[in-house]
């Protein structure tokens, strides 16, 4: 398929989706408003920018006003375009939900594993968080990356995902939260929803409430204990291995749509469009591998 094949089926899925239900979620209400460049047209180029590999809306609209104003003639300025943008994020989730929903049911069937991990989302990092003022709604400048040992001021993203067989688990619950909120109480607040299933995490989510709950994780060790014996061990192996599709999940997001690295966001309407506007890119990709 070529770029102009791409684009253009795009397109006219996001079209159909508009005209479904997406409208609902982006009415205006003022007595004037030039639509003549249409919100399915700034969808489908912010999408499509994403997944040309563009990581910031400058180099979006740069790209779509040299190489694509033949497709879109209503382009509007760079300001009027971010600005238009911004307003969509609602938008993005909404079509995020639905293109959850054309996975086939058998895709979430209890039987499937469900896997439970977290990602940051930064806004600042290091000594920059102290000032950070975006998005104070959400974001916060609590949060700690093990992995990457950085604090940071931002978000988290938590996905419960449900296991495949020889592939990456596909997202069944999605969720936001401040970087400062501990994986556990993000945890806790979905657990009655989610009691059912067999589920795996990381030690992060191992608490007093989990217990009972289906859920495993890696043993921890004890006050001054060096080593695991050898049953605890095994069995820490055994609920990592399980759960390592839901870390390939996430390092795929990233490697497909930069998501974690939000420092050019502005805006709490801006973060929005940066989560959810990436993740529908995510989940439509991962659509088409799932239908392939």
């Amino acid at each position: 398929m070529t770029w102009l094949d791409g684009i253009i089926s795009l397109y006219v899925f996001i079209c159909d989706e508009y005209q479904k239900n997406l409208w609902a979620y982006c009415q205006r209400f003022s007595n004037y408003s030039n639509l003549t460049f249409s919100d399915e047209e700034v969808i489908t180029i912010y999408m499509f920018g994403i997944m040309e590999g563009l990581t910031t809306k400058k180099q979006i609209y740069k790209h779509a006003r040299n190489y694509w104003h033949d497709l879109f003639p209503s382009l509007p300025s760079y300001v009027a375009f971010v600005q238009r943008t911004n307003l969509l994020g609602s938008v993005f989730l909404a079509l995020l939900e639905n293109l959850q929903k054309m996975f086939p049911e058998s895709a979430f069937d209890c039987n499937h594993n469900r896997l439970i991990d977290s990602m940051p989302i930064i806004l600042a990092q290091r000594g920059r968080r102290f000032d950070a003022k975006v998005a104070p709604e959400i974001a916060d400048k609590g949060g700690y990356c093990a992995t990457k040992k950085l604090y940071y001021y931002g978000v988290k993203l938590h996905i419960m995902g449900s296991a495949q067989v020889q592939t990456i688990p596909i997202p069944d619950i999605i969720g936001i939260t401040g970087a400062g909120m501990s994986d556990i109480r993000a945890y806790e607040a979905i657990l009655p929803n989610v009691i059912e299933y067999e589920k795996f995490a990381d030690k992060a989510y191992l608490a007093e409430t989990t217990k009972n709950t289906n859920t495993y994780t890696p043993v921890k060790k004890q006050a001054g204990q060096k080593f695991l014996d050898a049953a605890d061990q095994l069995y820490s192996t055994a609920v990592s291995r399980i759960r390592q599709p839901i870390e390939a999940l996430f390092s795929w997001i990233e490697e497909k749509v930069k998501i974690q690295i939000a420092s050019k966001v502005r805006s709490y309407n801006g973060l929005m469009v940066h989560i959810f506007g990436r993740l529908a890119v995510a989940m439509n990709l991962l659509l088409s591998k799932f239908s392939s």
